[in-house]
Formats: structure tokens, sequence, C-alpha cells
């Protein structure tokens, strides 16, 4: 198993426009999108065959894109259809080509065909009904194994966004931590914490809240929480531009009822400004991790990272995390 065997965001299907090529990086392999006539969405190798222009500066015309070097006109299946200086003549000619599948309106596309039976994420409440979606993307400064941690780190919440989203009560939690076939969860037991500005409308009682978070390899977090008949879900996927720049996806979805629409906003808002806050720690790790290397000493509440890291060992190895034997643990931890 190799992480190019994965299924990744290349883009929202409203970025892939039908009159224009659109170019992205995905393990730092350039890839040009496009559109045929019947609005299919090609992916082609961001590169010429005859001179190694990049096509995505090229122009699109009737779905078929025309490099802007020497002309030379690629169709939907990446096949040269017209070469000017050619004339009419015409040779078997095709750029490398990428799987891609449009869904939920992402674009997925897969690097490498697998031998296993890998899809896309599948994304069970977008567009469900009685619940709103968010989407936002950013640019984080570290590696897919960082941010995912990121996301699903609590014990960092509270010195990274003070009161924006929690706030310190020096309360004890505990949780449960499963790993099992590439899927790593942990469940929330006894949280009642404050959850900063808006902890009025989401747990004004301070009632315990059912809570989880999930991470799905190799790049894929999800974090619910469920106040009363409420119900919010963060599912953020994380794409490796190269091997230190990460694209995040973030898909903010919640059931508030009718206020569903009144507080799209203010979700909005504190969904980026956390985010915000996560891209400058992020990049300050980073920055210290390509001085020093990533030398990590663990605390009980790291577990969840530690099971992370062993998929990822696993995959970086070319081996299959499904094999890896399953194991659970309990945590104990102060916020």
């Amino acid at each position: 198993m190799d992480f190019k065997n994965f299924w990744y965001v290349a883009a929202e299907s409203h970025e892939v426009k039908g009159n224009k090529p659109y170019s992205v990086s995905i393990h730092d392999e350039w890839i040009v999108l496009f559109r045929n006539s019947s609005g299919q969405v090609a992916a082609l190798q961001d590169r010429c065959l005859h001179r190694s222009s990049r096509l995505s500066k090229g122009h699109l015309k009737n779905g078929e894109l025309t490099c802007p070097y020497h002309g030379w006109k690629y169709n939907f299946e990446g096949k040269v259809i017209h070469v000017p200086s050619e004339g009419t003549t015409t040779r078997n000619r095709c750029a490398k080509t990428y799987q891609v599948i449009e869904k939920d309106n992402y674009i997925y596309l897969q690097l490498s065909p697998s031998q296993f039976d890998l899809k896309p994420f599948s994304m069970s409440c977008y567009q469900k009904k009685n619940y709103t979606t968010i989407r936002l993307q950013n640019i984080f400064e570290n590696t897919v194994t960082n941010c995912a941690e990121n996301f699903l780190d609590i014990p960092h919440t509270t010195f990274v966004h003070p009161s924006i989203f929690r706030n310190s009560k020096n309360e004890e939690m505990s949780a449960v931590i499963e790993r099992k076939k590439g899927h790593v969860k942990v469940t929330y037991l006894g949280e009642k914490s404050d959850f900063g500005l808006f902890s009025w409308f989401l747990n004004p009682h301070k009632k315990e809240i059912i809570h989880t978070d999930e991470f799905f390899m190799p790049n894929v977090t999800m974090v619910n929480y469920w106040f009363g008949n409420k119900h919010f879900i963060i599912t953020s996927q994380s794409v490796p531009i190269d091997h230190k720049t990460t694209k995040v996806y973030t898909d903010l979805t919640y059931n508030y009822g009718f206020w569903n629409l009144i507080v799209k906003p203010v979700i909005r808002w504190q969904g980026q400004a956390i985010i915000d806050q996560d891209i400058e720690i992020l990049k300050n790790q980073s920055e210290t991790i390509q001085k020093y290397g990533a030398h990590f000493q663990n605390s009980p509440a790291d577990l969840i990272h530690t099971f992370i890291e062993s998929i990822q060992h696993e995959i970086e190895q070319g081996r299959d995390p499904n094999l890896l034997p399953e194991k659970e643990g309990k945590i104990n931890f102060w916020v």
C-alpha cells in the first residue's frame, strides 16, 4: 500500500469550470483538471508531451485542452488530437491521466491505482435533511500527519484557542481509544467542559455531552459533538501538496434545528478563526521540526497520536495498516 493509492480531494466541483483548466498539486505531482463538453472531469499530468510546458496555462474550448507553447491539443482522455506543425498528420500520443470521481461536490483524484478496494471518503451528513454545511479551504505549512493529530488534539485547545473554543477549567477527562483496520476512534467520557464564547448556546446547563474523534487513513479526521439535540461535525480532509505543505478542506456540518441559517455566519467566523490559530501553531511546529527533527516525548494524552503514527508508518513502509493488531486503551488528562 502506498499513500498515492488513496483518493484525495483535488478541488471543489464549482472550481473546475467549463471554460478554463484548473491546476492542482498533490504529493508534489502537478495535475490539470478540466471538463469535457458533457461536464465530466478529466485529470492529466500538467505537462505537455512536446516541450514540457504546463497545460494548465493553456486554453480550453469544447472540452479540448490546448498547450500554450506550440498548440498541441488534448482531449478528455489525454490523447493528442492535433499538432499544428504536423498539419493533418496524427500519431498515437497520450498524456499521463488520473482517475477522478466527483462526489459530494468534491472532485477526488487517485494518483496511482491500487489492488485494495479504496474509495473516496463518504461525507454521510453532507446535504442530509436538517443539516447545513459550511465548506472551508486553508493551506497549512506542515505535514498531513501533524495536521490530523492537531485536529484531534484536545489538550492544545485551551492554549491555542482560549475563550473562542475552550476555556481551561482544570477538569479531569478520560477517553477510550481504539485502533482498528486503519481507523482510530476516541470516545470521551464525562465531558462537560466549557466551550468558550458560545457555551451559553451549545451547553448552557453544562450537561455531559457525547464527543468522538476519528481518524481514517491516511488523511481524514472527523469530530462529532452531540449537545442534547444539537449535532456538530468537523470533517477535515488533509491533502499533501508536497512533503511539508498541506491543503485542508474542512466541512463544518451542523443540525441546530431552526437556528441553522441564523448561526451560519457565526459558525463560519468561529471556524475560520480557530483554523487561523492552528495554522500559526502548526507553522511554528514545522519550522522547529525542520531545524531539530521530529523528536517527540509523549504524555498519556498522546496515545491517539501514536496510534495515528503507527498507521502512517505502515503505509510509508508499503504495508497494509489493516493488518496491524487491534488495540484499545484508556487515558486520563486535564483540560
